[in-house]
């Protein structure tokens, strides 16, 4: 069941660089690799090029996880061998379970990889604080913007800016919605003329809520095509 929630394919890459808040193009990058001044670079979150325009919830959730690395001073691209070599240990999104991020044994197993392929300290998952082996701090945004089921990811919260907007791919086609209401629909409706009040009537939502998606769109619509 966890294995088949996260292949579902239900997004364009548009939609992860969209989602996500990654500048076009990226999102195709890391899922299908891309070549520059005569060298192509493997994908990060795929063994291999697929050639096929649909992402999975899987590849949506560690996208959103990279995400949280894309500033860093060291290129995302850096972190493939570990991941390689933890899809090895967790399966096919090894990003996407539990058991990397939340298990004291998986985050052990976490900090041996990155020590193996000596992955650069901003880059790091898991980093040892006062002896303990704890997630880095990208890792923990991640951590505190995602929902878990059966030890793996059924839920984001795509900006922490919004927290009621959330993407479930078991509500919405996994579109950003508020308790099952698309946040999109939401802002057409607005941008069409109907009032805060009246969306919140006729959707049953409380007006912070249509707010919040409202906010969300206006995020992902100019601050995220930057």
């Amino acid at each position: 069941m966890a294995h088949s929630l996260l292949d579902r394919a239900i997004y364009s890459y548009s939609d992860v660089d969209r989602l996500v808040g990654l500048h076009s193009g990226t999102a195709r990058r890391w899922l299908e690799g891309y070549a520059r001044a005569g060298k192509f670079y493997d994908p990060i979150l795929r063994d291999e090029p697929t050639c096929s325009d649909a992402v999975t919830w899987g590849e949506m959730v560690e996208s959103r996880l990279l995400a949280e690395y894309r500033d860093r001073r060291v290129p995302v691209q850096r972190l493939r061998p570990a991941i390689v070599q933890l899809r090895e240990e967790f399966g096919r999104y090894p990003l996407a379970h539990a058991r990397p991020l939340l298990d004291v044994a998986g985050r052990e197993l976490v900090r041996i990889v990155q020590e193996r392929v000596e992955l650069e300290s901003p880059l790091q998952l898991v980093v040892v604080r006062n002896g303990q082996v704890v997630l880095a701090d990208a890792a923990e945004r991640f951590y505190s913007a995602a929902g878990y089921s059966d030890d793996v990811v059924a839920r984001l919260t795509p900006d922490v800016r919004t927290p009621d907007v959330t993407m479930n791919p078991r509500t919405a086609f996994g579109r950003p919605s508020v308790r099952g209401v698309r946040t999109e629909s939401l802002a057409e409706d607005f941008r069409a003329g109907t009032t805060r009040a009246e969306l919140a009537d006729l959707y049953d939502l409380s007006p912070s809520e249509v707010d919040a998606a409202i906010r969300f769109e206006l995020i992902a619509g100019s601050e995220r095509s930057a």
